[in-house]
């Protein structure tokens, strides 16, 4: 099987990419090496790949003009999961071009590509942020999603409404994924683990914004890889599973949350990382930041009944091994 990965140097993709060379896989790794966070991360991540055999990493931007185009064209991969995009949702604030072309216009390119040299299913990541202001939880795929919060989640959702009209227009098999708050080793120093633990071990104060009041569905990042590997095989048809799939009435699309399924306060979360680290934390606590929600809770339904399968590991285990990540790379 010959699959393409888009951010393969990135936190989900690396890991991604292991698991499938573990099955013996060709895989297909592109990314740019944005300097969004520390290149020298993405690096070690892509070092660990390109040693194995299967493994073609190409360094470039996605939303370069035919560049995904000549990709399809010379590797004609079977499988494509796109995770390449600008994260983050409170730089999105900042600097909203820089979504507007990874984002959109890279998506697009994607979409292009694949209308050329259509793969047997292509899987593409969105966000948890799609729900934006739904306050009716757990988060249902056939939930109506249309008040996103931050430019990033706007950008995201933009990209579900784009391969959908591919999907349809084209019979793309199109599978969106809504990631909810991924966490585990190899993460990206931009997120709230390697925020809290890098400061908690160096015995300065974390932010925790809404002084505390947020539960996150915290998502072990192989629980996460796990189930985007076995909806590789859930291609989709033309019959929905059950009353809850989100399938289009007029495309090989649907939508499928990977989450947890089970939200944890974030002071339960902090207090996990003092733990395993054995220090306590220096609290800031903060109003509530702008693009941002209370709360997020998957419900894994569609996930359990496409797959058989769904993430579980508890918040107490995915923290520890973090952490023990965490001393071991940085020393």
């Amino acid at each position: 099987m010959r699959v393409l990965i888009t951010g393969s140097a990135g936190f989900i993709g690396y890991h991604l990419a292991e698991l499938l060379l573990d099955e013996g896989a060709q895989v297909i790794g592109l990314d740019a090496h944005e300097a969004y966070y520390d290149t020298a991360l993405k690096a070690a991540r892509e070092d660990r790949l390109t040693c194995r055999p299967g493994f073609t990493p190409i360094h470039a931007r996605i939303e370069e003009p035919g560049l995904l185009a000549d990709i399809f064209a010379t590797h004609r991969p079977d499988m494509v999961v796109h995770l390449a995009a600008q994260a983050g949702v409170r730089h999105s604030i900042d600097n909203p071009r820089a979504y507007l072309q990874s984002n959109i216009i890279g998506t697009f390119e994607l979409l292009e590509a694949a209308r050329a040299h259509p793969p047997r299913h292509m899987l593409l990541a969105s966000t948890s942020s799609a729900y934006g202001a739904n306050t009716q939880m757990p988060y249902r795929e056939t939930d109506k999603a249309d008040a996103q919060m931050s430019f990033y989640a706007a950008s995201k959702k933009s990209t579900e409404a784009f391969a959908h009209s591919y999907a349809h227009l084209f019979g793309l098999p199109v599978t969106m994924f809504r990631f909810f708050t991924v966490y585990g080793p190899w993460g990206r120093p931009d997120m709230a683990p390697w925020l809290f633990t890098s400061a908690i071990m160096a015995g300065k104060p974390i932010k925790v914004f809404n002084h505390g009041d947020m539960r996150r569905d915290f998502t072990f990042v192989t629980d996460l890889v796990r189930a985007i590997r076995l909806l590789m095989d859930a291609v989709p048809g033309n019959a929905p599973v059950g009353p809850e799939d989100s399938l289009s009435p007029v495309a090989p699309f649907r939508v499928v949350n990977i989450g947890n399924g089970s939200p944890v306060e974030l002071l339960d979360f902090i207090a996990a990382i003092e733990d395993a680290t054995g220090r306590k934390a220096i609290r800031d606590l903060l109003p509530m930041q702008p693009g941002d929600v209370p709360a997020t809770w998957a419900d894994t339904t569609l996930l359990r009944r496409l797959t058989g399968y769904a993430p579980q590991t508890p918040i107490g285990k995915g923290v520890a091994a973090y952490v023990e990540w965490f001393r071991s790379y940085y020393r």
